[in-house]
């Protein structure tokens, strides 16, 4: 038992860290225009089929050292999954900033719809895969079984933890930090003193796609398959964990990703894999119900 919980463990953090990346997509978008981009998730989706193409080129020219193939892989991905972050809010939330909350909404859905038949029509509807990138595994003997840490798992958890710390260093030490938090605490005022909020909303958006395209690196990387539907699931998951650390917190947002991982893999690990989906989702409406905040979110008081 001790040997299948650590094991589990391993995977839920390996899990865990890549709901937090895509978590702080949801989390920094609902922060600065209280609303959630739905066409989030398949923006990962997308930039999981972009490692793909990234890593087929790079191979196509001889480039086989895993540390540049899988820094050129990256840089491709962050800065093509950039430019469709870049779109889709100029496309989906710009021409609708001042409309009803429910218009960008509707154009939010309308724009993951977009996303996944584009993919289809021009990748397949047939799943595609990577091979192994990173070969190796590290055992630990625990009892008389033994718990396994891939290279790939413990890469994947290191850059996580790195992808969030130069977010965190980004929002706290920079400029354009600086003029995020100014426009998430007051959209109005931080334009009179000179922010162009429009352009920062849309660096948030990109920066966003940027966590999703780190992500679909990640996964890619891990599981080697993938195809035009995976960013639903994922995507709702990861909101789930954005809601569980609480909407609107970065930190919160990987807490909330790690705590849904580890959640999840013990569930599989320990009860039942096939019902892993149903906990997560029910794990969702409990936290609405009891804890709509979020565990690192501030309530909500209404304004009479």
């Amino acid at each position: 038992m001790d040997g299948i919980f650590l094991q589990q463990m391993i995977n839920g953090l390996t899990l865990g860290s890549v709901y937090g990346l895509i978590a702080i997509g949801y989390t920094m978008v609902y922060g600065i225009i209280g609303m959630i981009n739905f066409a989030h998730g398949d923006v990962y989706m997308v930039s999981a089929y972009l490692a793909a193409i990234g890593l087929a080129v790079l191979s196509f020219f001889g480039l086989q050292s895993f540390p540049f193939l899988i820094l050129g892989t990256l840089v491709f991905t962050i800065v093509v999954t950039g430019v469709y972050g870049w779109t889709i809010e100029r496309i989906a939330y710009k021409p609708l900033r001042n409309s009803t909350r429910l218009a960008p909404l509707i154009s939010a859905i309308g724009m993951s719809l977009i996303l996944q038949n584009y993919v289809q029509i021009s990748q397949g509807a047939r799943q595609q895969g990577v091979p192994t990138l990173l070969e190796g595994v590290i055992k630990f003997h625990v009892g008389d079984g033994f718990v396994q840490l891939t290279y790939t798992k413990l890469f994947i958890i290191i850059a996580s933890f790195v992808g969030m710390g130069v977010l965190t260093y980004v929002i706290h030490r920079t400029k354009l930090g600086r003029m995020c938090r100014a426009t998430q605490q007051d959209r109005k005022m931080a334009s009179i003193l000179g922010i162009n909020t429009d352009r920062v909303i849309s660096y948030v958006f990109v920066i966003g796609a940027s966590m999703a395209a780190l992500a679909g690196v990640l996964i890619t990387m891990n599981y080697g398959t993938f195809d035009f539907y995976a960013g639903f699931i994922i995507g709702i998951k990861a909101f789930t964990a954005a809601v569980l650390g609480g909407i609107g917190s970065l930190p919160g947002a990987m807490l909330g990703g790690l705590i849904l991982g580890v959640a999840e893999a013990q569930f599989s690990g320990l009860v039942n894999s096939d019902f892993k989906d149903v906990f997560s989702f029910s794990l969702l409406v409990l936290i609405l119900i009891f804890r709509p905040q979020g565990l690192m979110g501030k309530p909500h008081v209404a304004k009479v």
